[in-house]
């Protein structure tokens, strides 16, 4: 479990800090908790908190106020962070930046390097992360030559072998166009059935956390509100002031509830298909 107790953090500007004692608070007396295994959606606009929180949650950054801790190991210990660090994980934006070896089995290899994990076992470790992400590529295949969802395949595999507890996927879609998406995170989804974590997710895209166990959204370094997807859905306004948008059918479907046409408010395309025929 990770618990964000009371936390506040602020990137200081160093020049105002010295002259003027000057800090800009991003995050505001945030308190939740993550459980083992749930898959948790953070969202809000840009600016609005949610990859600030998240480096606090493995040492990346240290709160300003209030505490983190993840099973019961406070970051704030400096002895606890190489074991916290392990624990959560963070898949980023641009994969680009997480690439660390000249050759897909080089770029696994070196994260098990660092915890010490058997040289004699490596091998098989890393031919165990290229098969529960799917990736189609061999250990001699350069990274030069992955395309962008590969590339992003390749990211998960690198962390999913260290054996995390949490990971964090900040925008890790956002590189990717919509088929690549939708791979990518039923490829997520196919490696949890297969090696149970949690899920810390940070996206715009809404279509890609409606199986979330629960949103969180953030407005202005404030956790706005936190509940199942479902009570959030239906309410356009509410995510509008936190900068989402509703996944098109979704979207339809309350539209065509409000002008008094009977259909769910999970709209689907066979639905909709069935709709069109019927008023056609």
């Amino acid at each position: 479990m990770i618990e964000i107790q009371n936390v506040s953090f602020s990137y200081i500007d160093w020049e105002d800090e010295i002259d003027n004692e000057h800090s800009s608070r991003v995050l505001h007396h945030v308190t939740t908790s993550i459980m083992t295994n749930e898959f948790v959606a953070l969202l809000g606009r840009n600016g609005s908190g949610k990859s600030s929180l998240t480096r606090l949650l493995n040492g990346i950054e240290l709160p300003s106020e209030g505490a983190v801790q993840v099973e019961a190991q406070t970051t704030r210990n400096s002895h606890n962070i190489p074991s916290i660090r392990r624990a959560v994980q963070i898949v980023f934006q641009n994969p680009e930046n997480q690439q660390v070896g000249l050759t897909v089995g080089e770029d696994i290899a070196f994260g098990l390097s660092n915890i010490g994990y058997p040289h004699e076992q490596i091998q098989e470790r890393i031919a165990w992360a290229i098969d529960i992400v799917g990736l189609d590529a061999d250990v001699d295949r350069p990274v030069t030559r992955l395309s962008g969802g590969e590339q992003q395949k390749l990211a998960l595999a690198s962390v999913l072998a260290l054996s995390p507890r949490y990971l964090i996927l900040d925008e890790a879609t956002s590189m990717l166009d919509p088929v690549a998406r939708k791979q990518f995170v039923q490829t997520l989804h196919e490696a949890r059935k297969k090696h149970p974590f949690a899920l810390i997710y940070i996206t715009h895209h809404l279509e890609e956390v409606l199986e979330a166990d629960r949103w969180i959204l953030f407005r202005n370094g404030h956790l706005y509100q936190e509940g199942l997807p479902e009570q959030f859905l239906s309410d356009k306004t509410l995510l509008q002031e936190c900068g989402l948008e509703l996944p098109y059918l979704r979207s339809l479907g309350l539209t065509l509830r409000d002008r008094g046409i009977p259909v769910s408010t999970s709209l689907d395309v066979e639905e909709l298909r069935e709709l069109l025929c019927r008023f056609n």
